[in-house]
Formats: structure tokens, sequence, C-alpha cells
């Protein structure tokens, strides 16, 4: 339960616990002849330099390439083809369990992924970097606030990755997952998005959409549809978890999202901030310790480690606690009303793949159980457009 003065008290946990960050991991095609990725630290995710001085208006969009025609189908990025309903017999709302990934770059991770949601009926989120659909030969075409035109601090694509993605996303959409926005370049610290106004906030979202649009044509040589529409992507959570957040939730709002999965919270029902739903990832303790983190891997992996690699020995032990730890959160939400649990992630191998297994382990033995409901982010703004935020005995206080 959290209660009003815990917010005060836990505010400092959970400060902690983000500035452990999250890091990306750099695409399994060329890495950007640019801007070399680097190792996450045991404070942030990647840092960098200092940045050079912008040539460009930092919040004037990208040069607009000729678009593929999309033809009378392209896919909306956030399907609903379910519905649940507001009460289970219990007299509780259904335990929405949110998986989402960011990058979303690696084939083999979405084959993995995909193949999980599958097994259980299950619908994810999958918030996808811009330079994941575009070809690093033309990354010139970027041009971030504060940086070098084609900077990206996650690389590029390449043409036969960029083409084998665009399938990719077009089949998990059809299989009910959604897409949302990572951003582009990933710039995290000082140097990094915290800085960034609305106006530049707008630019980067745009050239979010003209990466979609265009990637794919100038992958292949060739006309080629995008994946999905831009347009109709709802949600982002922002690289690293920061940025000033009224300046990008205005330029979402302005574009017609409806979902902010950056923040850090609490496990409790989601409320509306600055015109966007806020769906945090949540402050939980590590299992078998005091150790606040949030419900992120790579801040697992940082509480767990310092962010460094273990002997493969200890994966066993290290991959037991972050399911414990998952395991301790769902059972704090059944005993608070059923409030949403909210896990972010990435597709990463870190720590011998510890925390892809044990996200797997929980997802197959909890989306099965009769009071859970795995869903994407849009698929519980539906539901909570529906029936409203719970209130009385199932909504904490």
């Amino acid at each position: 339960m959290v209660r009003p003065g815990a917010n005060l008290l836990g505010a400092a946990l959970v400060l902690a616990a983000l500035l452990a960050g999250c890091a990306d991991v750099p695409l399994e095609g060329a890495p950007s002849p640019s801007s070399t990725p680097t190792k996450p630290t045991p404070t942030r995710g990647p840092t960098h330099g200092p940045s050079p001085s912008p040539t460009h208006s930092p919040s004037t969009p990208p040069p607009v390439t000729p678009t593929p025609p999309p033809g009378p189908h392209l896919a909306a990025a956030a399907p609903i083809t379910r519905s649940f309903p507001g009460r289970l017999p219990s007299g509780k709302p259904p335990l929405f369990v949110v998986v989402s990934f960011d990058g979303a770059g690696d084939l083999a991770l979405w084959a993995r992924w995909r193949a999980v949601a599958k097994r259980v009926n299950a619908r994810m989120t999958f918030f996808l970097s811009g330079p994941y659909l575009y070809p690093g030969d033309h990354r010139a075409d970027y041009k971030p606030p504060y940086h070098h035109p084609g900077a990206s601090d996650i690389g590029w694509g390449d043409s036969g990755s960029v083409l084998a993605r665009t399938t990719v996303l077009r089949q998990a959409i059809a299989e009910g997952h959604e897409i949302g926005t990572h951003a582009n370049g990933h710039f995290c610290g000082t140097t990094g998005i915290g800085r960034w106004t609305t106006a530049q906030w707008t630019a980067e979202l745009s050239a979010f959409d003209q990466m979609v649009r265009t990637g794919p044509t100038l992958a292949a040589g060739k006309a080629v549809a995008p994946p999905f529409d831009p347009a109709t992507v709802k949600g982002m959570r922002t690289p690293c978890l920061e940025g000033n957040r009224p300046a990008y939730r205005q330029a979402m709002v302005q574009r017609g999202m409806l979902y902010d999965a950056s923040a850090p919270g609490y496990i409790a029902w989601p409320k509306k901030v600055n015109g966007l739903w806020n769906f945090p990832l949540q402050s939980v303790t590590l299992a078998g310790t005091t150790k606040p983190t949030l419900t992120m891997d790579y801040n697992l992996w940082f509480s767990q480690t310092g962010a460094r690699v273990a002997p493969v020995a200890q994966a066993p032990a290290l991959k037991a606690q972050v399911l414990a730890t998952y395991r301790q959160a769902l059972a704090k939400s059944r005993a608070n009303g059923n409030p949403p649990l909210f896990l972010g992630n990435h597709f990463n191998r870190w720590n011998n793949s510890v925390y892809s297994d044990a996200l797997t382990t929980f997802v197959e033995e909890t989306c099965t159980q009769p009071d859970v409901r795995c869903v994407s982010n849009m698929e519980l703004v539906s539901w909570l457009a529906k029936y409203g935020v719970p209130s009385g005995r199932n909504r904490p206080t």
C-alpha cells in the first residue's frame, strides 16, 4: 500500500533507483560510424563527452525524404483487439501485467519474445528506437539537438537488418503487439535529452516518424511500405528514463499521444499527469535485501552486480532473485486491489541472460493465472478509458 506520507519518505528511494538509469544495446548490425556506444556505468546508462555546438536550429526536423505510398492498409502501431471485464468474480479489477521492451532491435530476441507471448496469450509493448529502422549510410538526415548530424549512441541499421525488422514489426502488430517510440539517438546524461525543449522534442518525434516512413525504402533502394503508420504511435519511453517531463509530454500531447512510460513510481493505480497517463516503472525491493530498485532489467542488474558481468556460476542464483522480486511485486499488487504491474526490459543478454530468462519464467507462470491479464500499454489505456481508475477498497490509499 502506498500512503500519502510514504510518497515523501520513499521519494529518495525511487530517485536512487532511477539514478541507476537504463542502457540500450547497440544494433546487431553495424555500429554507428559517428558515435561509439559506451558501456553502462554504475551511475547511469551510456555517458558521453561534451557535445559539439549545434550547427543547425535544434528544433528543425530532418530534411524530408520522399515517402513511399503507404497503401490502403498501413497498420496502426497500437492495435486493440481484446476487451476485459471491469471486475472479476472476486469483485476486484483484473490484475494487468504490462511487459515492455526498449529499443526492440535484435531479431533473435524479437523471435523469442513473440514466441513467449504466443504461448500465454500475452500482448506486449515494444518501444522502437528510430535508428534501428534507418540505414546508416543515410544517418546524416538525423540532426539531433546539440549533436552533429548523424549522431547516435546506439548505432544505425544496415540494409538487411532494416528490411528484416520491417517484416518483424508487421508480424508483431498483426499478432496484437503494440509499437511505441523510444526516440532516436539515445542521448543520456548531462549532455543528453534532459535539456531538450518542447520544440526539440517535437523535432525528435518528427524524426522518428520520418525514419519509420522512409527507412525501409532507403534500405531497399526501391519503394517499400512502412511497417506501420507512425502517426498512430500512442506512447513513449524516453532514453534512460530521462528528460524534462512537462516539456516532452507537451510535445506528446500535441501529437495526440496518450501515455508516458518513463517516470519512476509505485505499485498503485495510474493517473494522468501533464495530460497523459503516467505508466511508471515501479519502485520495488530486490528480493532478499533492503535495496530499492525499479521494475526495469537494467536497474535490477545494477542492484545485483553494479551493472557488471557476474561469473556464469552465479547466473542461477541471480535469476532466482530477479524472479522472486517479480513475484513479490505481484503479491503486493494482489494485496492492494490489483493495480497494474509495469515491467520494463531491453533486448539484452546481460549477465548470461539472467534478466531475459527470469522474465520469461515469470510471464509463463503468471499470464495464465485466472486474475491476471498480460496486456500492452494501449490495452490498459483502453480499459481505463472504459471503466476509469478503480476507487474505494480496490484502490490503494
